[in-house]
């Protein structure tokens, strides 16, 4: 399916991108004749869900807006090895330049989408929804974001300021759940209050202190379905810690609501592509 909701890159992002690869100028580049005009084709060498056209375009528009890019597959399209990505032309120096690090995120990118999109097929049809973490390569977290829900599954909190997830060194620090639910309530902030919990009294705790998202941690599948028949329709479930591909099915079936996957953004691998130029094109 592709995906319709391509954001845009932040160009401060991009030049810093640009810049940890650039620094005071490509030197290599330099033995190519200044006027000298080159043609590029990228390939992938494995099968991926396309994500990232947005970062790779904004890479070459920030060196040359003079470089072309001509897409043949559109962004969220699932491709396969040899597939033909896109074709660009422009000043050799500058296809050259901004070739490893528009590659990069490409890759990086599909590489995310595609993870999750295997994720998200796993649990396809028992209504609940593969979340991601903030366990983000640094600097690229807005982006992975992106690309998790490029490749079918969700966004949980972006950062520490757009949620609140009271885990248990905060309820260490609080004195008990229900002191900790009761303070995250009193700051009046607007956004979601979730609990971490990782027993079943834990659980009760939880519920009579009126949360409404809940997360068990390390429970296993037995105390999964408990906590479903607990919670009944007075707060909504997650699931984290060492979930699988293998696992996360039956976990799904136990009647949770989500499931929360650091693996998606934290254990990506990049997916191999290949540009390759051609001189006086």
């Amino acid at each position: 399916m592709i995906f319709s909701h391509m954001e845009t890159p932040d160009p401060a992002e991009i030049d810093r991108f640009l810049a940890e690869d650039i620094g005071a100028g490509d030197l290599t580049a330099t033995i190519l004749p200044e006027t000298a005009c080159a043609a590029a084709t990228v390939i992938t060498r494995e099968r991926m869900i396309v994500c990232g056209q947005a970062w790779f375009e904004s890479i070459f528009g920030r060196l040359d807006p003079s470089i072309r890019i001509v897409w043949a597959c559109e962004e969220g399209a699932d491709v396969q090895p040899g597939a033909l990505l896109c074709r660009l032309d422009g000043p050799a120096r500058s296809l050259m330049t901004g070739e490893r690090t528009a590659l990069n995120l490409l890759q990086t990118l599909s590489a995310t989408a595609t993870l999750a999109q295997k994720y998200a097929q796993a649990v396809q049809g028992t209504g609940v929804k593969v979340l991601d973490t903030r366990k983000t390569i640094p600097g690229l977290r807005l982006a992975q974001k992106y690309a998790v829900r490029c490749g079918g599954c969700y966004n949980h909190r972006i950062g520490l300021y757009d949620g609140i997830l009271i885990k248990e060194n905060h309820i260490m620090a609080a004195g008990s759940i229900t002191r900790a639910i009761c303070s995250a309530k009193g700051i009046g902030a607007g956004v979601m209050i979730e609990v971490e919990v990782e027993t079943l009294d834990e659980l009760s705790e939880a519920l009579a202190a009126g949360a409404k998202r809940i997360l068990l941690d390390e429970f296993t599948l037995p105390m999964m379905r408990e906590a479903v028949v607990m919670a009944a329709n007075e707060a909504e479930l997650e699931v984290s810690g060492n979930v699988t591909l293998e696992t996360i099915r039956e976990i799904a079936e136990t009647g949770v609501n989500y499931i929360s996957v650091g693996a998606l953004t934290k254990n990506v691998r990049a997916i191999d592509l290949s540009m390759r130029v051609t001189l006086g094109a």
